[in-house]
């Protein structure tokens, strides 16, 4: 991507836990911008802009969001709007955001860092192989997006939701996957379920099409409930695991446990053309902790850091800022989620404070004429 002149990047903060770690994000924008020529501003999304506006998604973001360079998401939904109809809920408002840029694939990172294997349920001999996953999910089709509907009455009611994709579609996120497999282990494994859907043999013959490209990359089919499985005995076995959206959103989540935390996974979702990412932490707005400063900021922070690596072409900043949070753990400050037996947790605030004091360090120390050890 080129480097713009002064880089926009919209925050929209949302409804739970949204709005507090959307604050933490911005703390460490603050301290990339003093490198990186950016601005960021605020509009609303989600229940929020519904309580002020009518509209869970209005015009006036999505013409904001198409402006700007990047989006940070904090998260949507509550339980006060669960009664609302289907097409007025703060959660379609991000499935219409998802489809108005474009978005088609979803990649979120799951990875175990050393300083958290007393969080993970993992046992002691898995956590210790490591856990570092790239989930690529397909984002704009499938279940989510397919016709839905409720028809008759008592006991005949029946709802349905349609799974279905194009070859197009499919082919867009697996050659996406294998792209991510080249640059890192070179292992790809896709998951479906093509010995019950149509959809996932469209899926299998896609992959299998698109896999004499990149002879370099070992390619592998798992059925998703074997994956599952597979996911916890034996996660180190993994690379990149590419996959439908309904799966994909099941098992990144899963991907949360292995990491510690959900608290802990960034995502950034990638568009077609010159629309601008979408990077979110993936834990939702988890409505029951929201307001009480107990959120973990970390999935915002590295979303920033996937941000800065991705949008705005600074490697040097994101390996900063990613070895900034390492440091921050050694010092045994966690947050509630992930917080070691015996050691009082932080507050976000004070979590997202601490990153970025040390990612400012880390900056500032490699930037002085006698380098990190001066």
């Amino acid at each position: 991507m080129s480097i713009a002149a002064d880089w926009q990047v919209l925050l929209l903060p949302g409804d739970g836990v949204g709005p507090e770690v959307t604050d933490a994000a911005e703390l460490v924008l603050k301290v990339a911008a003093e490198h990186v020529p950016l601005r960021c501003t605020r509009t609303l999304i989600g229940g929020a802009s519904l309580n002020e506006t009518g509209q869970a998604l209005n015009e006036d973001t999505l013409r904001l969001c198409s402006a700007c360079d990047a989006v940070l998401l904090g998260a949507v939904g509550g339980p006060q709007w669960n009664d609302l109809p289907a097409e007025n809920r703060p959660e379609y408002a991000l499935l219409t955001l998802r489809r108005k840029m474009k978005l088609f694939a979803n990649l979120r990172p799951v990875k175990l860092r050393s300083q958290l294997l007393h969080a993970s349920p993992l046992r002691e001999e898995n956590a210790g192989r490591g856990v570092d996953i790239m989930v690529v999910r397909e984002l704009g089709g499938g279940l989510y997006y397919g016709p839905r509907g409720t028809d008759g009455t008592g006991t005949g009611q029946r709802a349905y939701d349609t799974l279905a994709y194009t070859r197009a579609e499919i082919q867009q996120v697996v050659r996406e996957a294998f792209r991510q497999a080249h640059r890192r282990n070179r292992s790809l494994t896709s998951v479906d379920k093509a010995n019950v859907l149509e959809t996932s043999r469209l899926w299998r013959d896609v992959v299998n099409e698109t896999a004499p490209l990149y002879p370099d990359v070992d390619t592998e089919h798992l059925y998703v409930d074997n994956c599952a499985m597979q996911l916890v005995l034996d996660p180190a076995r993994f690379d990149v695991v590419v996959t439908e959206n309904t799966f994909g959103d099941i098992l990144s989540d899963l991907g949360g446990a292995l990491a510690g935390s959900i608290g802990m996974l960034p995502s950034v979702s990638i568009s077609r053309g010159d629309h601008p990412c979408l990077y979110e932490p993936v834990h939702g707005s988890a409505p029951e902790i929201a307001g009480q400063g107990i959120a973990n900021p970390l999935g915002a922070i590295l979303s920033v850091q996937m941000m800065l690596d991705i949008t705005f072409g600074r490697e040097d900043l994101a390996q900063h800022l990613d070895e900034a949070i390492d440091d921050v753990l050694e010092k045994h400050c966690f947050t509630r989620d992930i917080a070691q037996k015996g050691v009082p947790p932080v507050s976000t605030g004070e979590m997202a404070r601490q990153v970025a004091d040390r990612f400012a360090a880390r900056i500032q120390d490699m930037s002085s004429p006698a380098g990190p050890h001066g």
